[in-house]
């Protein structure tokens, strides 16, 4: 049994590098991909971690194969689809490392996988997201292989993780991703997306919202970019601030810092945590998020146990 699964979009992120003498943009290819970057780290992290999902059977589908096992990651749950194309983002950052994408997805091979092309759908957590949910087949397919996994006793994690521009509708990414909520026993959430979920402002009336709403969530992890993030936990509340780097790319921050924490559900169930250790899980995941936003791309760019402990250390010693 694999301690993680992962379903959904495996992609290509082209990354602004400059530009070259003419004055022409340059972008560099990097393997990426939210389900795919949250593997990658559990990998480092020694976890056990395979992957589902469609590329396409081309240059950039093949070199995103070799990617993920590169990493570590099971790919014999990766379908390649002769008859369909890599879904490609062209990332642009600010000069503080935040990004604005732009896809190429209409459709990309990641939104073709069809429910009968699931494996077997056993593991300890089973995590998706909301891309995955954006149309047919993949959302009937992420369907099943959520009902799978329930059915093999997995913890279900959830990140609904919002790309506008990738939604016809608003409102039915609102939708979608409520059901992601009801489904799941971990969320992972950004501070603006739970805003959207529950069209409220404030950080804890939105927790409190979902949590009435969806009695299932057991942990609820809310990034808040350089503010650090908070875990609502039983009757806790517990929020640490973000480990200060020099950040020149932002995109895998999300997904590391959720990796960090399936790490340590994982490692303690979802019934062993306390004030404490929420703490020292988002410490932790803080300072690993921080780390992989030094460099550019996410899935090959992971941090490793010992730079996160490295750099925790010289946070203590100032």
């Amino acid at each position: 049994m694999y301690d993680v699964i992962a379903l959904g979009e495996l992609l290509i992120d082209f990354t602004g590098s400059g530009a070259n003498g003419r004055g022409n943009p340059l972008f560099e290819a990097n393997p990426g991909g939210a389900p795919c970057n949250v593997l990658a780290m559990l990998v480092r992290l020694g976890r056990r971690a395979a992957f589902v999902g469609k590329v396409g059977e081309d240059l950039f589908g093949r070199m995103l194969k070799a990617a993920i096992q590169e990493c570590g990651i099971d790919a014999s749950g990766l379908c390649l689809d002769p008859a369909a194309h890599t879904t490609l983002a062209f990332v642009q950052n600010a000069p503080d490392g935040d990004r604005e994408f732009s896809f190429y997805r209409d459709p990309g091979a990641d939104e073709l996988l069809a429910t009968e092309e699931l494996p077997k759908i056993e593991a300890r957590i089973f995590h998706f997201g909301s891309l995955s949910l954006t149309r047919e087949p993949v959302r009937s397919a992420t369907r099943s292989a959520v009902e799978r996994a329930k059915e093999a006793g997995a913890v279900i994690s959830f990140d609904p993780n919002l790309r506008a521009s990738l939604w016809k509708n608003l409102n039915d990414a609102r939708e979608e991703m409520l059901w992601g909520c009801s489904v799941c026993q971990v969320l992972k959430v950004a501070e603006e997306e739970l805003a959207f979920l529950t069209m409220e402002e404030g950080l804890e009336a939105g927790a409190v919202k979902l949590r009435e709403r969806f009695p299932n969530l057991r942990l609820v992890l809310v990034t808040r970019g350089k503010e650090g993030s908070v875990a609502f936990w039983k009757d806790l509340r517990v929020e640490k601030p973000a480990v200060p780097v020099n950040a020149i790319d932002t995109t895998g921050a999300g997904d590391t810092f959720c990796a960090c924490c399936l790490h340590y559900v994982l490692e303690w169930g979802l019934d062993g945590f306390s004030e404490a250790r929420l703490g020292e899980m988002l410490v932790y995941a803080n300072a690993a998020a921080g780390l992989v936003t030094t460099k550019k791309g996410a899935l090959l760019s992971m941090p490793t146990p010992s730079e996160v402990e490295g750099l925790l250390a010289r946070c203590a010693g100032r």
